[in-house]
Parts: structure tokens; sequence; C-alpha cells
């Protein structure tokens, strides 16, 4: 099988973001209204703004209801987005220049749930298969490849190629969707809780088989995960999430050893660890995550901010730069702010170490 890219122009060079994001919103209307009088609505996605460069992973973290998943949805338009620009490589998704065909043969996802993934009337063969039939690919020619990226999986094809969705494991399932993913030769794969589903031992395994076919086929990806050691091993970029909007995006290195956001610090701490001085004995945060149908004025997380002050409830923070591209959405990294730690955060940041 040839380089997955080469079926497509690169239309800039390596430096350039593969895929940029600009005031991304998503709501899902409710019943009724709100008690100001207002349309019920769930702020899952929020105007969020990042970038994925050529050949980075870019890990996605945070709470449950941040955003995460429909995010990635949102990206493959598997739901309609409210407002915001997708741009792929410089053109913008959906416009005449690329339509949302085009742009789904370069940029696969993964789900978390292998079985629902798959049609449980079709074989592992015809599953892999159908994508590249559906884009004018002739039926021998997509066999053939669904049984090349059947072995390069770690599955034979004598064995599996026949067999149901029933018949295999979870971590067989996952390898058939990533093959599947991986049929349409695209350039960046869109990983859910790919593997969250999966035994620690066939999680190792497939994470592997990730990192090795990203080297191979030469691929970008986008990295969901609630566990951070894996986020952590396997990521570049990191971006966290909270209530809908990004709290903080930065090297992943960085990041984990200095983070900027209390929330991405709390984030952390829930860590497990095996080093008995290091391990957590309070709890980093109180409290539940906010109603996303009535999110928090100014900073959203300063309802459950140990250092937020009178200034987080009123001002809404920026995700502005700090040092590199380290970018945190606090009003104590925002010179001129108001907030008591602003100024020394702000130098601090320019200071280097």
């Amino acid at each position: 099988m040839s380089a997955v890219s080469a079926q497509f122009t690169d239309t800039g060079g390596p430096a350039q973001p593969l895929l940029t994001v600009r005031g991304l919103v998503k709501h899902f209307p409710l019943k009724g209204k709100r008690v100001d009088g207002k349309p019920a609505v769930v702020r899952a996605v929020d105007g969020i703004d990042f970038q994925i460069f050529k050949g980075e992973t870019l890990g996605v973290v945070g709470e449950s209801g941040c955003g995460k998943s429909t995010t990635a949805r949102l990206l493959m338009h598997l739901i309609s987005p409210g407002a915001g620009e997708i741009v792929f490589d410089g053109l913008t998704v959906g416009s005449r220049d690329l339509s949302l065909k085009a742009f789904r043969r370069q940029v696969q996802m993964v789900f978390q749930d292998s079985y629902s993934s798959l049609n449980p009337r079709l074989t592992i063969e015809e599953s892999i298969a159908f994508g590249p039939q559906v884009h004018g690919t002739a039926r021998r020619e997509a066999v053939g490849r669904a049984r090349d990226l059947l072995a390069r999986v770690g599955l034979e094809p004598r064995r599996f190629a026949e067999r149901y969705p029933h018949e295999l494991s979870g971590g067989q399932r996952q390898r058939v969707n990533i093959a599947r993913a991986l049929a349409l030769q695209p350039r960046v794969l869109i990983l859910d809780e790919a593997t969250s589903a999966l035994d620690k031992s066939v999680e190792a395994q497939v994470l592997n088989l990730l990192v090795d076919l990203k080297a191979e086929f030469g691929l970008t990806y986008m990295f969901i995960s609630h566990d951070l050691h894996v986020v952590q091993y396997l990521s570049d970029r990191v971006m966290v999430m909270y209530l809908g909007q990004v709290a903080e995006l930065g090297p992943s290195g960085e990041l984990f050893h200095a983070p900027r956001h209390p929330y991405t610090k709390a984030l952390l701490s829930s860590m497990p660890t095996m080093d008995p001085d290091r391990r957590t004995e309070e709890a980093p945060l109180s409290g539940d995550p906010p109603n996303p149908v009535n999110p928090p004025s100014g900073c959203r997380f300063h309802t459950r901010c140990a250092l937020a002050e009178s200034v987080c409830a009123t001002r809404v923070p920026t995700l502005g730069l700090g040092s590199g591209l380290h970018a945190v959405s606090c009003l104590m990294h925002e010179h001129g702010s108001g907030h008591s730690r602003a100024d020394v955060a702000t130098h601090s940041a320019r200071v280097p170490a």
C-alpha cells in the first residue's frame, strides 16, 4: 500500500496548520425557556479556536460533558455546527474548493464503541472495503486493500476477513475500525476514546499500533481521551477543554510539567501515581461542573477555582499566547485583567527559565 497522502496534493509546507478551527459553536436546543425567558440551549461547544499541525498528535482532555466528542463530530460534520469555520490545508470545508465528500476522504474517525461502529450484517472484509467502493474504487481493488490493511493491523486475512463483528473480541474489532478508517488513505485520524473500552494489555498493543501507523503513513492524529497517561504518551500538544471552551493549549511536555490554568492543574493532580510522596490526599476540585444550559458569567471555571477573584465573575478571559505555542484562558495570565496575580504571572511567562 502506498503512502496514504500520495493521492492528495499538499498545498503548503510542513509548518502550515493542516486543520484550523475558528469560532466553532454548537448549541443543542431544549424544550421550554430559561428563567430569564431566553430559549434554553445546551452550550456543548461555545466558540473554540485551535489548530492541528501536519504530522502531530493533538491530545484533547477534559471532564465528561466538556465538549470533546461533540467537537470531533463537528469536525467530521456528523452534526452541523451552529457557527464557525473549518479550514483544511488552506481550503474551507464545504466550499467550492473543498466539498464535504472530498474532506471526509482525507479525514476519518475511529469511535469508542468498537461494536456499534460496525455493521453486524457485513463481514470484516466487506466493512473495510465499503468506504473505498462508495468513493469510486473498484470492488476487487477495495477488497485487496481491505486484506492488506487487516494484515497491517495484526489480523490474519485468511482467519478474519470472512468473520462477522460478533465473532471478534473488543480489541480485534477496534483494529478493524482502524483498518476501515485507513481504507480511504486519509491524512488525519480523529480518535474518540478509541482505546478506553479495552483491557490495559490490549490497549497498550493498540497504542503501539497507532504509533507505528502514524510513522508509516505520515498521519496526523487528534486523540481524545480521559486517560491522561495515554495522552501524555502519544501527544505532541494537548488541548484542555472545560464547559465547551478551551482552557489551555500547549506542548505536551510543557503542559504536563508546568500547567498554567487552575483547571489543568486540578485535572493533572487526578493522575494516579505509584510515588507515595506525590499521592493526592485531598480532592483538587469541589462540586460538579456548572450547568451548560446556564453557564457562569465571566470565566466559566471561577465557581470552582480556589484562586478566583471578583473580576473572574464579570470578565471573560481570552485564549492568549504566553511563551511559544502555550495558550491559556485565565485572567491570571492576561496582563491588565484586574486579577491581583496577573502582572506576576505574565511577567514570569516572558522570562526564560
